[in-house]
């Protein structure tokens, strides 16, 4: 009986583990979590295995945040090295030996016993490598340094865009190019660039009727390419066709009106108009069932985790961990704007899921991976201050 005296409480042992999280962070996961099982579970209630294998989903990615979380971000910079190497071995594999399970055209995937899809590692394993390269050279970058971090980024972007896979080639150069951004990238280098890209896009608005014709050729884009983009300019080219995706996403966001049709009660998404209701256009199904009111709600919750996100990068202890946290938080963004634009007709269709919302396992998990890195930076600087 006496000696029960000294053993610690369950909580004293657990607490440990939950020690340091910060508690805005995980506020606005929760609150996105819970948006997505909703709009989820709305979006495919007629498909049960959705909304159950997407709770597993949801918690294996928990699972992987909270163990991540626990790691020192110095042992992150240890395996940035190891994880690019690996994963750029792996592009090449898929480049040269790569497996189309799902006979579209494109070989994303590499059969190593398990079939995986080696451009989901890069996602992480970039950003990683490049603060990496700039945590060793602290102090003001040379312009020699930034030449080399954008070909540690452009390495892996070509290797999948040519799979092809665009929409998952922008996120892995997204998050490398915030990290050099954050590292000092300076604004004369990004300017001229921003130009030109705007003077593009202007001239493609412009020039769109005549180089959409079905014969005129890109040269540098697969044909799939020209037409998502030709179909953003004008998708009544071909309603029944390419333009189908984005006409009926355009109509179920703008039948939501201001409060929505309400819960269960979408009719484009019940009636099946809404293609890929449960994974990329889930941001449609949602904004018609919640209206303008839900989607200021999910909007003003991407925009509290960005703001935590960007708070934590700020105030972390290390070059390293600072170039991690912002590049995290803002693929993060990048995410949400890409996946809601396409959807609401601003942006070309790419295969972009929407954070907590859409459905599937390795980006749930891959989520859970980049929060918990977040985490871990949040929590090595509470811990160090108290």
């Amino acid at each position: 009986m006496q000696s029960s005296f000294g053993q610690p409480t369950l909580w004293q042992r657990v607490r440990p583990w939950f020690s340091g999280f910060d508690p805005l962070l995980l506020l606005a996961m929760l609150a996105l979590a819970c948006i997505g099982l909703t709009a989820m579970y709305s979006a495919g209630f007629d498909n049960g295995a959705r909304f159950s294998l997407q709770i597993r989903n949801m918690v294996l990615a928990g699972m992987v945040f909270f163990l991540v979380a626990q790691v020192p971000p110095q042992r992150f910079m240890a395996l940035a090295v190891p994880l690019y190497t690996v994963g750029m071995i792996l592009l090449i594999m898929t480049a040269l030996f790569g497996i189309d399970p799902t006979h579209k055209g494109a070989r994303r995937w590499l059969n190593v016993g398990i079939i995986i899809q080696p451009s989901e590692i890069l996602k992480i394993a970039t950003p990683l490598m490049v603060a990496w390269w700039f945590q060793r050279r602290e102090g003001r970058p040379r312009t020699s340094d930034i030449v080399q971090a954008f070909l540690l980024v452009l390495m892996p972007f070509l290797l999948v865009a040519k799979q092809p896979d665009l929409g998952t080639g922008i996120l892995i150069f997204a998050a490398g190019f915030f990290v050099i951004f954050f590292a000092g990238l300076s604004w004369k280098a990004i300017l001229p660039v921003a130009v030109i890209g705007i003077a593009a896009t202007v001239a493609i608005v412009l020039a769109g009727p005549t180089i959409c014709e079905p014969d005129v050729d890109w040269h540098v884009l697969h044909t799939y390419q020209k037409n998502r983009i030709c179909t953003l300019l004008d998708p009544t080219r071909d309603p029944l066709g390419k333009g189908f995706h984005i006409i009926q996403g355009m109509i179920a966001i703008g039948s939501g009106g201001v409060t929505g049709k309400g819960f269960l009660k979408g009719t484009q998404t019940h009636l099946e108009f809404i293609p890929e209701r449960t994974s990329d256009f889930i941001f449609a199904a949602y904004s018609e069932e919640f209206g303008l009111v839900g989607d200021l709600a999910l909007i003003t919750s991407y925009i509290f985790l960005i703001v935590r996100g960007l708070m934590i990068a700020v105030e972390a202890p290390t070059t390293f961990s600072r170039l991690m946290a912002g590049a995290i938080t803002m693929s993060f963004f990048v995410y949400a704007m890409v996946n809601m634009g396409m959807v609401s007709g601003i942006l070309p269709v790419v295969g972009v899921p929407l954070p907590f919302m859409s459905y599937g396992g390795t980006a749930l998990v891959t989520l859970g991976l980049s929060l918990g890195i977040l985490m871990a930076i949040a929590r090595s600087r509470r811990l160090m201050q108290s």
